[in-house]
């Protein structure tokens, strides 16, 4: 079937005239509409087979590239040219993007086809994808059990095998932690790597875009596309991309592995620690040398990460207040209701808690003791990371203290905030990484996180695609698909 194909292969047997890419964006729309997963907020049926058309023409006259006419779920926090762009919130609701995101202007470059705009946690905060307006998101391994988040409409199609891969965004690892809890690949690169422009803000100097695929290989096809300088984002790095391809079939003999002592600690379910460990030693028989290592103060990347984020997303939501575009309260008495009946039904719970801890922590008299504290450490966690990198190539740990939890089982948010221990220090730095099917504990998948220096990409794919290549962790399947 179709479905279960990777992007490199169904790239190959759209070249080889096997199938169209008509055919193929049919098949997978009729396998969004037929789903129960709630992946998708918006399915664009219409759009998807103008664009598969106009990619078979490309391919009938050899003018295709190597992803012309593979369909695609985008997050719904990319802008998209007279698409409904949401990002899971009410307050957006209304927004028909008027212009593209620079990724979806390169995705669309590359003639692929978007299927449609993958469901998420509001305005990218959460942990579990239950938080969106548009209700939450089922994992395909078990649909009574999250899929992790805030991308987790896009891990659940593309681990439902209802998308051949999906754009994601990663602020605290909402790439790597749905990633990790569906049994797929995701990829967040370094910080800068590919264009933030047109992606709606949450915390704008830990955002990162990125894809989650099946396989390596197929996270390193898409990262030919997605990366790269835009001078429309100032966050932008102007480097050279190289073919994350090329290097994907270099041995890892030689490659040097750091376990951070402090991800092996209390907290850390015992099938996960196993399941993370039997992978570590996968790599030692490949001709790795791994050696413990210390991160001491990612023990404190949640309390400063909660500070950082919420900071910048009450500065970055401000400008969501009823006026200009999205969600309008009714009959506003002055300014002052309109700004304060528009935000308060538009934005959900966890959104406005988020805004006010941000507000209280950017205002006069707090802000020394709170944004200016929380800075100081994320730094002091950045040089824990450089220290390590003088010894290591790659850092590897797990993604989430537990497998995916269920539907409705954390009642606060303190509590949900701790699923994001092993993640967060990586956006706090700016580095990339990565999570790769590793296994599975109670019947549900488990992640290995690979973790690299500043522009590493190339390294963690090329490890990623060697350790798929001698295990079929990232081929499972939920049962049905």
């Amino acid at each position: 079937m179709m479905h279960k194909l990777t992007v490199a292969e169904l790239s190959k047997g759209l070249k080889n005239k096997e199938f169209s890419s008509v055919e193929l964006t049919e098949h997978f729309l009729s396998r969004i509409n037929q789903s129960d997963l709630n992946a998708f907020i918006t399915v664009t049926d219409d759009l998807a087979l103008d664009q598969a058309r106009a990619a078979d023409e490309k391919i009938a006259n050899g003018n295709a590239g190597i992803l012309t006419g593979i369909p695609y779920a985008h997050k719904d926090i990319f802008c998209t040219t007279g698409v409904k762009t949401s990002a899971g919130s009410k307050i957006l609701d209304p927004f028909i993007s008027p212009y593209d995101a620079t990724v979806s202007h390169k995705l669309n470059s590359a003639d692929m086809v978007m299927l449609g705009k993958a469901n998420m946690d509001e305005l990218a905060m959460g942990s579990s994808n239950e938080k969106s307006y548009y209700g939450p998101v089922k994992n395909p391994w078990n649909k009574n059990k999250v899929p992790g988040g805030s991308s987790g409409g896009s891990a659940a199609a593309v681990a439902g095998r209802l998308s051949p891969f999906a754009t994601g965004t990663d602020t605290g690892g909402s790439i790597r932690q749905p990633a990790s809890l569906c049994g797929i690949t995701g990829i967040k690169p370094t910080y800068g790597r590919v264009s933030r422009y047109g992606m709606i803000a949450y915390a704008s100097s830990l955002d990162q875009a990125g894809p989650l695929t099946q396989t390596a290989e197929d996270a390193a096809l898409v990262m030919n596309v997605m990366a790269g300088f835009d001078d429309k984002d100032s966050t932008s790095v102007d480097r050279a991309v190289p073919d994350y391809t090329k290097n994907l079939g270099n041995s890892i003999e030689g490659l040097k592995i750091g376990l951070p002592k402090e991800f092996f600690s209390e907290g850390l379910d015992s099938g996960v620690a196993e399941t993370i460990m039997a992978a570590v030693k996968e790599f030692e028989a490949m001709g790795a040398s791994v050696q413990e290592i210390s991160l001491p103060n990612s023990a404190h990347a949640i309390p400063t990460y909660y500070i950082v984020a919420p900071c910048e997303c009450s500065s970055n939501l401000s400008r969501l207040d009823g006026v200009r575009y999205g969600y309008r309260c009714e009959d506003p008495k002055d300014l002052e209701d309109l700004y304060l009946r528009s935000r308060s039904e538009g934005f959900g719970a966890e959104v406005k808690r988020r805004i006010m801890i941000g507000a209280y922590a950017l205002s006069a008299g707090y802000y020394d003791a709170y944004y200016l504290k929380a800075q100081k450490v994320r730094h002091l966690i950045s040089e824990d990371f450089k220290k390590a990198f003088q010894d290591v190539d790659v850092i590897m740990g797990p993604v989430s203290p537990t497998t995916a939890f269920d539907l409705g089982s954390f009642t606060d948010s303190v509590s949900m905030y701790l699923a994001d221990i092993y993640t967060l220090s990586l956006n706090l730095a700016g580095l990339p990484g990565m999570s790769i099917p590793a296994g599975f504990s109670n019947n549900m998948p488990v992640g290995l996180q690979l973790i690299g220096n500043y522009w590493s990409e190339e390294l963690l794919l090329n490890a990623a695609h060697q350790f798929q290549a001698q295990t079929d962790w990232h081929a499972q399947m939920p049962e049905g698909v």
